[in-house]
């Protein structure tokens, strides 16, 4: 067991934990009489983000203003335009005209603040459970316990912040094989595929990464049918106007804590075209211009099956064999293929699943979801003292941001202002926290 008592031990060390690791440096440099003992446990050997979907030439979706720190303090010389003085490219970035970044440029902005902070970071470090730690009758502490190879490593904690990310989704049906496998895998095995010299992929799915997925295969595999599968008529766009994209502000996540519970089924409803199953319609355009220049020519590999959904899928050692089902007709046609991707979206973990024997002091609705403050923190059995507070995981609490890069600065800040409060003071109201603007 570590024999340092940490006053937060973070489990995961995605984008949101690394936000918070930054803001718990510049408190701690600012306040070094108050600073706080950290360490955020990462199972992987460093940083990385979805790295099998850094796609060469895709950008972002949110600007580059929506970083680590920048709408929590605009001076923050963690933010993504001193990233640039740094890299040498502000001038050629402003030249650029641009405000989404190329995601691959972005990782490298989250490698380097992830580097800056790496006192604050064990890896290789997975987390295998959660223990509550009672003291004179009180929960006090957890301790969370990690695998470090062959040995276990035990953190006690006065808090802890889980940001675990999202597991990739998969039809129930669908089994992962070498030729079956989920988009998040894609750059990891695009040279393999392309030195398959497959006849045919199939790509399932109508959001971004399924769009982009196709792309990708299109323009690297220029002897290899590329085949979409989605049940919509056509890729719907994504709403990013700047009124709808009021639903990422700030202010809308007080709004949505407090709201009942009809209202936020509504306000997830309206706000679904704004990242669910939607795709940038500059890349709608190019996928339908590809499309038609092969119609021109007559040399079709661009295969876009509308309205249509795979029904069943059989894995030989030679192929795999999907029936696709056209909605309209009901009308099916088997596909040989060399490859099947599933675009098909991520799943929030289970926080109750990974806390293990800590969830039992934790409050639940009647439908076993978790119940959360204002401030991200789980509410508790009386008598617990110690902290838990999540990132991502909370969408019926907090709205469509938690699982978007959009207010993760803002988040991190009002974390941090609540683990900075007395524990007497920590309760299940709004937390309205100044954001500097």
């Amino acid at each position: 067991m570590s024999s340092e008592v940490y006053d937060l031990v973070g489990i995961g060390f995605g984008p949101s934990n690394l936000a918070l690791a930054i803001a718990v440096d510049e408190h701690n440099r600012c306040n070094p009489g108050e600073a706080l003992r950290t360490v955020f446990l990462e199972k992987q050997a460093d940083f990385g983000w979805h790295r099998g979907m850094l796609i060469g030439d895709a950008t972002m979706q949110v600007s580059f203003l929506k970083d680590l720190v920048t709408m929590r303090d605009p001076a923050s010389d963690f933010s993504f335009l001193c990233y640039l003085r740094d890299r040498g490219r502000l001038v050629d970035f402003i030249n650029h005209k641009t405000m989404f970044p190329l995601r691959t440029e972005f990782h490298d902005y989250f490698e380097w603040c992830a580097a800056r902070v790496a006192d604050q970071v064990a890896y290789g470090r997975e987390v295998v459970s959660v223990r509550p730690v009672e003291v004179d009758g009180e929960v006090a502490y957890f301790d969370v316990v990690a695998r470090d190879g062959d040995n276990a490593v035990t953190y006690r904690a006065r808090d802890i912040v889980v940001a675990t990310g999202l597991r990739p989704r998969l039809p129930v049906d669908a089994i992962p094989s070498e030729r079956v496998w989920h988009n998040i895998e894609l750059m990891h095995r695009a040279t393999a595929l392309a030195e398959s010299a497959p006849k045919r992929v199939l790509v399932v799915g109508a959001g971004q990464s399924a769009a982009e997925t196709v792309a990708e295969l299109h323009s690297t595999l220029p002897g290899t049918t590329v085949t979409a599968v989605f049940a919509r008529y056509g890729y719907a766009p994504a709403d990013d106007s700047p009124f709808a994209n009021r639903i990422f502000d700030p202010e809308a996540v007080d709004h949505f804590y407090t709201a009942s519970d009809d209202v936020k089924r509504m306000l997830l409803d309206y706000s679904r075209n704004t990242n669910y199953s939607v795709v940038d319609m500059d890349l709608i355009e190019e996928l339908y211009r590809r499309e038609y220049r092969e119609r021109v020519s007559g040399k079709k590999r661009l295969d876009i099956r509308n309205a249509s959904r795979v029904t069943y899928a059989r894995e030989t050692d030679d192929a795999v064999y999907a029936t696709v089902e056209f909605l309209p007709t009901g009308e099916t046609e088997v596909l040989e293929c060399d490859a099947v991707v599933y675009a098909t979206g991520f799943l929030p973990g289970d926080v109750f699943d990974l806390l293990g024997r800590a969830s039992t002091v934790c409050t639940r609705t009647p439908e076993g979801k978790a119940v959360l403050g204002r401030d991200y923190r789980l509410e508790t059995a009386p008598g617990v003292t110690a902290g838990i507070y999540v990132q991502g995981g909370s969408e019926h609490a907090h709205g469509i941001t938690v699982t978007l890069l959009s207010n993760t600065a803002v988040r991190a800040g009002e974390i941090l202002a609540s683990l900075l409060r007395p524990a007497e003071e920590r309760v299940a109201e709004p937390l309205l926290v100044e954001v500097a603007l």
